[in-house]
């Protein structure tokens, strides 16, 4: 593939523009590699690379035309030969009116085309135009995504130059289907793009990207969580499998140079996605996205670089020019614009940003805490329970049962090969030892299970999870245990009536409620470490009204304000950066 060159002291006709004039817009799509010629239309500059050595000229040229995003498919190859016998081509600084003549590696090549197939009259259309300034020689636009900027083969009409056309008339005095057009952005990129409205304003823009001076970023929503900052700079060339796409390509084969900078403003909590501004340092088709593929952290979204799940995340590639700064091209004076993301962006990050609601469920023996549970567990909240993670450890073939057994023998075990609870409340008073070792493998075994089951939650989305844990303030998972981090909720009713649910409900006696309460924290000191407590003084119907009336509300409304918060934080971050 040749290789673009920015400037030759060995193309020096003076009746073909300059080479340093060759501007290159900046990156995702800007226009790459070329300069309009007298005849208002693109003119190449190039240094022939080596698989251009001994190929024909007119091969070499087409080629060149279709590796630069914006010219390819306007030209046949017959429009390329014609273009040569006019004598619109010079190697090496002389005239070259051949078409079959063959190229050496190294050779400056200045090709004018002349118009492509696609050489029409362009045709104002009525449309939205997202003005964010204007005057007399340039306008600056935010471009929704899925709005091609100009009219090429593929997309004739509909365009942003033909709506800024029939809102700018004098746009029309320039030729070409890209009236004022001095760089680009991708058609599902979205964000701020600067027009020329006059020729001389377009030159003075077109020489400032050339040599740039204007300053542009980026917000792109990656996936994964990036550093804190970073860097790409590897060559960028036509993917050798598919012209459709760039890809990272050794410039010996090709490539150019390629420079991309980021810093990152933030990653959702489960680490699926950063948000970056992203600066370029260089004009390359697609730079951004490849470049961001090529170290892992390809963009949401994109159909085209992205594997089908993070393609998936989102509705198009999340990518905006989000700041432009530029001095203008008649009186000098630096402006400069921000235009936050779309809302397409925004609920995009929010999406990620958002984690399930997490709850504990915990309480004092007898208060009502497995029914508040089952109650939510009927109301499509999923959940797990503590308690019953440790009967199935203490189960036949569980882990405690077979520990047991092997520690203590099979005396341990009842005839259904569980562990018996009798003996095993023997071996404890005979043991604190025994029972401390039991407890504490219990506890890391019901953690372990709690942690998978809402990192489960968070994989797949479920907006609201529970956790029975009767211990979960004494056994201090309170501090930091489980991510996200949990809201906790108390049942609480008081002693006496735990007291004698407990002997109706399970037949303990009053000085085994008193034995196990005292394993615990007290009611009071245990509610009052929660976020939310729910009253269960009262019957069955009262608790339900109490699940349904006041704790779900309270939920929703903590919910509602999570998500508030950090829409406001995203805001501060793309307002402020």
């Amino acid at each position: 593939m040749p290789s673009t060159r920015r400037s030759s002291p060995a193309c020096p006709d003076p009746n073909l523009p300059s080479p340093s004039a060759c501007a290159a817009g900046e990156l995702d799509g800007d226009l790459d590699g070329e300069l309009d010629g007298q005849d208002g239309g693109p003119r190449l500059c190039f240094e022939a690379g080596p698989a251009d050595a001994g190929r024909r000229l007119d091969q070499t040229l087409m080629r060149a035309l279709e590796a630069t995003p914006s010219l390819a498919g306007a030209w046949s190859r017959e429009a390329v030969k014609k273009a040569v016998r006019e004598g619109r081509c010079r190697v090496d600084g002389r005239p070259q009116d051949s078409p079959s003549a063959k190229v050496r590696q190294g050779a400056c090549i200045e090709f004018v085309p002349g118009p492509g197939r696609d050489a029409c009259t362009l045709e104002p259309e009525e449309g939205a135009v997202d003005l964010r300034y204007a005057d007399s020689a340039l306008c600056v636009v935010a471009k929704p995504a899925g709005l091609t900027v100009h009219p090429c083969p593929s997309c004739p009409s509909g365009t942003l130059v033909q709506r800024l056309a029939f809102r700018f008339p004098q746009m029309l005095a320039m030729e070409g289907l890209r009236p004022g057009i001095v760089h680009r952005i991708d058609k599902d990129t979205s964000g701020l793009l600067c027009c020329a409205l006059t020729e001389k304003a377009r030159l003075a823009l077109s020489q400032a990207f050339a040599e740039r001076r204007v300053h542009k970023e980026y917000l792109a929503l990656a996936a994964g969580r990036l550093p804190d900052e970073g860097a790409v700079d590897e060559p960028l060339g036509r993917d050798p499998q598919s012209k459709v796409r760039m890809a990272v390509v050794p410039e010996s084969q090709g490539g150019r140079s390629a420079h991309t900078r980021w810093r990152r403003l933030w990653t959702s909590p489960d680490g699926s996605a950063s948000l970056a501004c992203v600066r370029i340092l260089t004009g390359r088709t697609h730079q951004i996205r490849v470049h961001m593929a090529s170290i892992g952290h390809p963009l949401l979204g994109d159909q085209t670089y992205a594997p089908a799940a993070v393609a998936a995340m989102a509705p198009r590639q999340m990518l905006h020019a989000w700041r432009l700064a530029l001095q203008h091209p008649e009186t000098g004076r630096e402006l400069a614009f921000a235009c936050p993301p779309p809302q397409d962006f925004q609920e995009t990050c929010l999406a990620r940003g958002k984690l399930p609601q997490c709850l504990v469920i915990t309480g004092n023996p007898g208060s009502g805490k497995s029914t508040v549970a089952g109650l939510l567990r009927r109301l499509h909240v999923p959940g797990i329970s503590a308690d019953e993670l440790v009967a199935g450890y203490y189960a036949k073939g569980g882990e405690l049962a077979s520990w047991l057994a092997q520690r203590l023998g099979p005396d341990i075990l009842a005839d259904d090969g569980a562990v018996s609870r009798n003996a095993l409340m023997q071996a404890f008073e005979q043991s604190p030892d025994l029972r401390a070792e039991t407890e504490k493998l219990a506890h890391a075994m019901v953690k372990g299970d709690i942690q998978d089951f809402f990192a489960r939650a968070v994989r797949e989305g479920w907006p609201r999870v529970l956790a029975e844990i009767p211990l979960y303030f004494e056994c201090g998972w309170h501090k930091s245990a489980f991510s996200p981090e949990p809201l906790a909720v108390g049942v609480q009713a008081g002693l006496e009536a735990r007291e004698a649910r407990l002997a109706r409900d399970r037949g303990w006696s009053r000085d085994k409620a008193r034995a196990i309460e005292g394993w615990q924290w007290p009611e009071e000191r245990k509610m009052a470490a929660c976020d939310l407590v729910v009253e269960n003084r009262g019957n069955p119907a009262d608790l339900e009204a109490a699940v349904t009336g006041t704790l779900l509300p309270a939920l929703e409304r903590l919910k509602a304000q999570e998500e508030a918060e950090l829409a406001a934080r995203l805001k501060d971050m793309w307002e402020k950066g």
